[in-house]
C-alpha cells in the first residue's frame, strides 16, 4: 500500500480506535486462550478476523471439526468488516457466525464461551460520548463495575467481554498500558482481580503496534474468581513471546486502589521502596498542601501577552497581571524569583495576563473588540463565562509543580508571587510549613526516593513525557516535616552547589548531594540500597525514554 494511502487508512482506524494487530500477539493470543478442540471462541469488535483466523487455525491443529460451524463467533459494529471476516474464514474452510452490530447491545443465545479473545476499540473519553457511551457504562454496571467519566472504551468493553465467558474460560486482549496508571482504571483491576483465578500481564519495552504511539500490554485471565495478585512477563518485543513458557514470571500483590506500575520494577527495589514510603520518614505531598490547577484562559494566545504586544496595544499596568509563562522550561531551578521573571519580560517572552478591571480604557475594549472579531469569545472556555474576557484566576502559589515533563516533576520556590496559567500546577502549603516547606522542598524533591515515586504514581504519554494528574501529584512521596527539619541547615548550606547543577541541566550531581544528606546520613539507608532504588527510578526512566526514541523513528 502506497504511503499517503497507508497514512488515511491509519488515520480512519484511528478515529474508530482500530488498529492493524501484529500477527505475532494474535497467533500468540489464540494459541495460549485455545487449550481443546471443543472451546468456542468469541473475537468481539473482530475487524477483519484478526483473532478468528488464528483461532481456526489452532482449533485444526487439536483436532476440531474441518468448518469449525459454530465454534467460531465475531462481533463488530461496521459491515465492511464482518463482511471480510466471513469471506476470509469462508476462504481458508471455515463457517464463522458473524454479527453486525453494537457490542454493547449483543446478547448471546447459546451458552457462554471457552475463550474471548481480541484488541478492544481504543477512543478516549472525549470522542467517545452519547449513546454508545451509555450503553458502555450500562454493560460495565451489570457486572456490578461503575466507571467514571474519564474512562475510554476499552475498559467497558474488557469488562462486558468477560461476561461471556464460562466460569472457567480465558480471557486474552490485547489493552492499552492505561491498565496499569491511569486513575479511571482502578475499577477494571479490581474486578480482573476479584473475577478471575488467574491474572496475568505481557509487558513490553518497545512499541509494538507499527504507526501507533501508544504502548499495549497483553491480558491473559483465566478462571474464576479469588486472584490476590496478578503475575507479569517482561518482553522486549515480539520476538520475546516465543520465549515466555520459558521466562520467569514476577508476582505483585497490590493493595486495593493501588496502582499497577510498580509491576515494571525488580522484586527487591520495589519492597525497598515500599517499606521506605510507607513508613514515618515519608509522606505524600497532600500532607504538605494542596495542588491545583493554574488559571484557564481558554486561548493562551490572546490572553497572554509580551511586553512588547501589551505596550503597541495602550494596556496600562493596572490592566495587566504577571504571570508564568505558557510552559516549564523556564521552571529548571529552585526558586522562580523577580530577576527571573524580569528576565523572561526583557526577552519579550509572553508574561504578562489581560486582565482589565470593569472600567475597560480605549485600548482595553479595543482589544476585546478584536478578540471578538477573531471568534475569541466562542471558545469553550471564554463562551461559559461573564464577561468571555475576564479569566477566572487562581490563588498565587507558594510552590510551582511542573506536571509534565521528561525528567520528572519539578517543584519550584514562587519567590516572585506570579500567577500561573494551566501549564503548571501551583502548590499552597499549609500555614505551619510554608516557611521549610518553600525553602526546602523543591531541593528535597529531587532525591531517590520521590524521583521513584514520581515515575510510579505518574503516567507515561507520547514521546516519553511524564504526567501527573493533581491526584497524582497529590500522591507523590515527599519527605516528612520532621525529617526535613532535621536535615534543613546542612541543605540550605549545600543550596549554591545543588542550584549550579540545575542551571547545567545536570540533575544527577544535585540528586547524589540530597541523597547523601537525606538518604544516607539522616535515614541511615545503605549507599548500596540507595543505588538500587536509583537503578529502579532508571530502569522507569530508560523504558519511557525508549519508546520516545522508538516513536522519533
Amino acid at each position: 500500500m502506497e504511503p499517503t494511502r497507508l497514512a488515511l487508512e491509519l488515520q480512519v482506524r484511528k478515529t474508530r480506535g482500530a488498529f492493524f494487530t501484529p500477527p505475532e500477539l494474535t497467533n500468540f493470543i489464540a494459541h495460549w486462550a485455545i487449550r481443546t478442540a471443543d472451546d468456542r471462541v468469541l473475537e468481539p469488535s473482530c475487524g477483519e478476523a484478526a483473532f478468528l483466523l488464528p483461532a481456526a487455525f489452532r482449533l485444526r491443529n487439536l483436532g476440531s471439526p474441518t468448518d469449525l460451524r459454530e465454534q467460531l463467533t465475531g462481533i463488530d459494529i461496521h459491515s465492511e468488516s464482518t463482511e471480510h471476516a466471513r469471506n476470509l474464514l469462508v476462504s481458508n474452510g471455515a463457517t464463522p457466525i458473524v454479527h453486525t452490530c453494537d457490542f454493547f447491545s449483543f446478547r448471546s443465545n447459546s451458552d457462554k464461551y471457552d475463550v474471548v479473545i481480541g484488541n478492544p476499540p481504543y477512543v478516549r473519553y472525549q470522542s467517545f460520548s452519547g449513546e454508545a457511551r451509555i450503553r458502555a457504562l450500562e454493560a460495565a454496571l451489570r457486572q456490578g463495575v461503575r466507571l467514571n467519566g474519564l474512562a475510554s472504551s476499552w475498559a467497558a468493553f474488557t469488562i462486558h467481554a468477560a461476561s461471556f465467558l464460562k466460569p472457567n474460560g480465558r480471557l486474552g486482549l490485547v489493552l492499552p498500558a492505561e491498565l496499569l496508571s491511569v486513575n479511571y482504571a482502578a475499577q477494571v483491576r479490581r474486578y480482573l482481580l476479584n473475577r478471575f483465578k488467574s491474572v496475568r500481564l505481557v509487558l513490553f519495552e518497545s512499541l509494538v503496534f507499527p504507526g501507533v504511539l501508544e504502548e499495549v500490554v497483553l491480558l491473559l485471565a483465566e478462571g474464576q474468581g479469588g486472584a490476590h495478585s496478578f503475575e507479569v512477563f517482561q518482553a522486549k518485543d515480539l520476538d520475546d513471546l516465543s520465549r515466555i513458557s520459558k521466562g520467569d514470571w514476577t508476582g505483585y500483590n497490590p493493595q486495593d486502589g493501588d496502582k499497577w506500575t510498580s509491576a515494571l520494577l525488580p522484586g527487591d527495589s520495589l519492597q525497598m521502596y515500599r517499606e521506605i514510603t510507607h513508613g514515618n520518614d515519608f509522606e505524600i505531598l497532600l500532607d504538605w498542601g494542596d495542588t491545583y490547577l493554574g488559571a484557564v484562559t481558554g486561548n493562551n494566545n490572546f490572553f497572554a501577552l509580551s511586553h512588547t504586544t501589551a505596550r503597541k496595544l495602550g494596556l496600562h499596568s493596572g490592566e495587566l497581571v504577571r504571570i508564568s509563562p505558557p510552559g516549564s522550561r523556564h521552571l529548571r531551578g529552585l526558586s522562580f524569583t523577580d530577576a527571573a521573571w524580569n528576565k523572561l519580560l526583557n526577552a519579550d517572552e509572553p508574561c504578562l495576563l489581560f486582565y482589565p478591571k470593569d472600567n475597560l480604557s480605549a485600548a482595553a475594549t479595543r482589544y476585546i473588540y478584536s478578540g471578538e472579531k477573531d471568534k475569541v469569545h466562542d471558545a469553550y472556555k471564554c463562551a461559559a463565562r461573564t464577561p468571555w474576557w475576564r479569566v477566572p484566576m487562581v490563588s498565587k502559589s507558594d510552590l510551582i509543580f511542573t506536571y509534565m515533563n521528561h525528567d520528572g516533576p519539578r517543584l519550584t520556590s514562587n519567590k516572585a508571587g506570579i500567577h500561573l496559567l494551566n501549564s503548571l500546577y501551583g502548590v499552597k502549603l499549609k500555614p505551619s510549613r510554608v516557611k521549610l516547606g518553600r525553602d526546602l522542598l523543591p531541593i528535597l524533591s529531587l532525591n531517590s526516593i520521590t524521583l521513584l515515586g514520581a515515575e510510579v504514581v505518574g503516567r507515561s504519554y507520547g514521546g516519553g513525557m511524564l504526567k501527573h494528574e493533581p491526584r497524582e501529584a497529590d500522591a507523590l512521596p515527599i519527605p516528612s516535616f520532621e525529617i526535613i527539619k532535621s536535615c534543613a541547615r546542612k541543605l540550605r548550606l549545600l543550596q549554591p552547589q545543588i542550584a549550579a547543577a540545575l542551571r547545567r541541566s545536570d540533575l544527577t550531581p544535585a540528586t547524589d548531594i540530597v541523597d547523601r544528606v537525606l538518604l544516607h546520613e539522616s535515614l541511615g539507608i545503605s549507599m548500596k540500597k540507595i543505588e538500587a532504588l536509583r537503578q529502579a527510578r532508571d530502569l522507569l526512566f530508560q523504558r519511557r525514554m525508549s519508546r520516545s526514541k522508538g516513536q522519533r523513528g
